[in-house]
């Protein structure tokens, strides 16, 4: 019998949206820990904030790595079990990254962490597809994002104020600790999965046609750019803020400096209302202002009050996960075929950006100073606003709409939760 997919009212629904809740923040908390205590970072280590910043960007580059080999490996094991092994092996890898004796084998540790950890975005949201009805696959990966945003203010929240007052290693194994308990409420709670059936037939040719059928759409094309250049922006705007909170021009010390991730919570309420925006909206409408909202807050940043500073980055990362989150679920609903390989380019696209343009803005910062961060922010999210403009659809394709009843209009296509039936 055909499987149409759980539905808000059933119990395995809830149960997914609280296991992926979980899964993001053991996920996120991991992968961005380091960013919440990057000054105390550069300063015991007297380097550069752009080399304190590799931390990051090679968790981030090892996710990017890794989600198109974990695409592969679930076509032939399923969406669930390649999750829980990636949840589990990142769970320990956490606790070695703590324990590492020195920055090199910390950094070589963090490649390695970030390869397993991008078995849970990698796949996430094909998941949803599977197992939830196409009617709510936009609100079930809103709230699966907004478990992530989570994650990353917790990691970022618990690792600054805490390494200022006992060190890195134990704030990051505290980190490790918390990410292990949401670890186990993932594995505990995740029903046993009815809208995939693995299959060893899945062959190498089987992903390449999948990457090429995503590569040859321009819409696809052009979400993955939104996710490139926005999140390379946004973590630019995170890895560096600090250092100029805690500079001369504010001299916060490092644990209220640190307190500025609390912002993720804008992000949190912004994601999870993207599942209630883009039926009423469309997805392109939302993507756009989520854009535009950002630049908005990106803006403020420039301002010499710390009050206004504090607005604009919640104002700058509400915005950036309503893009997001609107961008990620647009691309599992766009590819019918091949779904697994398009989600999976979308992170590749995504944790790319992050580790390079995260990285590289740190010269910005180093250089010319915070101006140039916020103008760099603003020229990537134009770029986005330019291909999202010229490249996503704002109504269903023509042949879309049925002959046979001639009086039927056509349903904007980046209105359809459903990927493609209306």
């Amino acid at each position: 019998m055909s499987w149409d997919g759980h539905l808000p009212s059933s119990r395995e629904y809830r149960r997914i949206l609280v296991g992926l809740g979980a899964a993001g923040v053991a996920t996120f908390a991991q992968l961005y820990s380091p960013q919440g205590l990057l000054p105390t970072l550069a300063r015991g280590l007297h380097v550069s904030p752009a080399d304190a910043a590799l931390s990051v960007s090679l968790a981030t580059l090892g996710v990017a790595l890794a989600v198109l080999p974990w695409s592969w490996v679930a076509d032939r094991v399923g969406r669930l079990r390649a999750m829980q092994v990636a949840i589990v092996a990142s769970t320990v890898l956490g606790v070695l990254v703590a324990l590492s004796p020195n920055l090199g084998v910390l950094l070589g540790l963090r490649l390695v962490e970030g390869m397993a950890l991008g078995g849970i975005p990698a796949l996430a949201v094909t998941y949803l597809h599977d197992e939830v009805h196409a009617g709510h696959t936009a609100a079930a990966a809103a709230a699966y994002i907004s478990g992530t945003t989570i994650g990353g203010a917790a990691g970022r929240l618990i690792a600054g104020p805490l390494a200022g007052l006992v060190g890195w290693r134990p704030a990051l194994l505290t980190v490790a600790a918390v990410c292990a308990i949401a670890s186990v409420v993932f594995l505990r709670l995740m029903p046993r999965p009815r809208g995939y059936r693995p299959t060893n037939a899945t062959s190498a040719r089987t992903v390449a046609d999948g990457i090429r059928t995503s590569l040859r759409d321009p819409a696809l094309l052009a979400l993955y750019a939104q996710g490139a250049l926005l999140m390379g922006g946004f973590v630019g705007v995170y890895n560096y803020l600090a250092f100029r909170l805690e500079g001369p021009e504010f001299a916060l010390p490092a644990t209220v400096g640190s307190l500025i991730f609390a912002a993720y919570a804008s992000g949190t309420v912004s994601s999870r209302l993207t599942g209630r925006w883009v039926p009423r909206f469309g997805r392109r409408r939302v993507l756009l202002a989520g854009t535009l909202t950002m630049v908005a807050g990106a803006l403020l940043t420039l301002a010499g009050s710390l009050l206004v500073v504090v607005m604009g980055l919640l104002v700058l990362t509400a915005g950036f996960f309503a893009a997001h989150a609107t961008a990620s679920a647009w691309v599992g609903a766009r590819a019918t075929t091949g779904r697994a390989q398009a989600t999976a380019l979308y992170n590749v696209a995504y944790y790319s950006g992050s580790a390079l343009v995260g990285w590289l803005l740190g010269y910005a910062f180093s250089g010319p100073g915070w101006a140039a961060v916020v103008g760099a922010v603003v020229a990537l999210a134009a770029l986005a606003l330019a291909l999202a403009l010229t490249a996503l659809p704002g109504t269903v394709r023509r042949e879309a709409a049925t002959s046979t009843d001639p009086g039927r209009q056509p349903v904007p296509e980046d209105r359809r939760v459903d990927g493609g039936a209306e």
